[in-house]
């Protein structure tokens, strides 16, 4: 009976988002991007931790190829990154734009140069080791698409519960007996992929709990594979995302964002 109702009970929970493919192409400083040069405005520095140690760029999103409601449709959002043994990662704080940073401009200078960004960067061979996920730099090509609850959302458990309750309230208890029989077999419904909005993805577990108000993903880039070679690897074959409160996302309002990857 779990098997015959799954499908139908999962289509309640989709919700929109934008799939993303990494793209051999070359883009420019303003373009979409994964790694790569990132947009910095003529009259500020690249991104710098509490140390004064450069961050990287993880990715860059030219906010008019989103389709989403609630999320910018101009400027350029973008995700920085420490290069260390831990991608930037706080285990106490996963909100402290220290080692992280989550940036927005609304109307980016594009008179600005990819030269003039070079010349503010310090020198890589300043940095020990390279543990940075991204290997290279692509582009990125984006198709509107649709998520349904992904079994690691911290959500599943009662999002699935309350549905069942509401469309089979006299079978509900038989029906809930063991949650896992509504996550699929074959592992398709673990939330993976490179994305922007949608249900999330985890290796491990949702950072997030009942009363945590970060409640749209703002960005997954996830561990890629192609042609014999690693595009995107975080630690061993995981997966990196971001999270926001959507009222903030409405506001533009990027300072209080989680920052997340973990690995199995």
């Amino acid at each position: 009976m779990v098997k015959e109702i799954r499908e139908e009970i999962l289509q309640k929970t989709a919700i929109p988002c934008m799939k993303l493919k990494l793209t051999d192409t070359k883009p420019s400083l303003f373009d979409s991007k994964v790694g790569g040069i990132g947009y910095v405005p003529r009259d500020a520095k690249i991104p710098e931790d509490s140390e004064g140690v450069q961050l990287r760029l993880l990715a860059q999103i030219n906010c008019a190829e989103i389709t989403l409601e609630d999320f910018p449709h101009q400027g350029l959002l973008q995700f920085w990154i420490l290069n260390d043994d831990v991608s930037g990662l706080n285990f106490d704080d996963n909100t402290l734009q220290d080692t992280f940073r989550v940036l927005y401009f609304k109307e980016p200078d594009r008179t600005v140069t990819e030269e003039e960004v070079c010349g503010k960067m310090q020198d890589p061979s300043s940095e020990e080791e390279d543990y940075f996920p991204v290997r290279g730099c692509y582009g990125l090509a984006f198709s509107a698409g649709v998520d349904t609850i992904s079994s690691g959302d911290y959500q599943f458990e009662s999002r699935i519960k309350e549905l069942v309750q509401q469309d089979y309230p006299e079978e509900a208890e038989r029906l809930l007996e063991n949650i896992d029989d509504f996550i699929d077999e074959n592992g398709e419904d673990w939330g993976g992929g490179h994305k922007i909005g949608g249900y999330p993805g985890f290796t491990q577990w949702d950072p997030r709990g009942e009363s945590d108000s970060h409640d749209v993903l703002l960005f997954q880039l996830d561990s890629d594979y192609h042609d014999s070679r690693d595009r995107i690897l975080w630690g061993d074959c995981g997966i990196g995302n971001f999270f926001i409160n959507r009222e903030n996302l409405k506001n533009c309002d990027f300072r209080d964002v989680i920052y997340n990857w973990d690995c199995c």
